[in-house]
């Protein structure tokens, strides 16, 4: 399994952005997929998940109202669109892929990561 992040870049606070993370070599609809970020300083943290067929997501408290989880199985992708960003917000994420059943939420829970992509919000 390979998984390709991208979509990271610089942005003004109050802006958007929009994370992709393409999969390939296994059944992607299968799999529950996750977004995790690392701010400066802090340990790397959940942000998002969304079960394998799309049908459920669930948000750390600090993204909900303004991170939204999305995927489409028919191009093995998920995004993660991030508005209202804040400077807060600057780090490196990563999506990763879970073989669990449900929303997942703990990093050992998750089996494949991608290699991150760095979002950075200035104020």
């Amino acid at each position: 399994v390979q998984l390709q992040a991208s979509g990271g870049g610089l942005v003004q606070a109050g802006g958007s952005l929009r994370l992709s993370c393409a999969a390939s070599g296994r059944s992607f609809s299968t799999y529950v997929m996750g977004w995790f970020r690392q701010t400066p300083g802090k340990e790397r943290e959940f942000v998002a998940t969304i079960t394998s067929r799309g049908g459920s997501t669930d948000y750390a408290d600090f993204v909900k109202g303004r991170f939204t989880i999305s995927r489409d199985n028919a191009w093995n992708t998920v995004y993660l669109q991030m508005n209202s960003l804040k400077p807060e917000d600057t780090g490196v994420y990563y999506c990763a892929f879970s073989p669990r059943l449900g929303r997942v939420y703990r990093e050992y829970e998750y089996s494949y990561w991608g290699q991150g992509t760095q979002v950075t919000v200035s104020s």
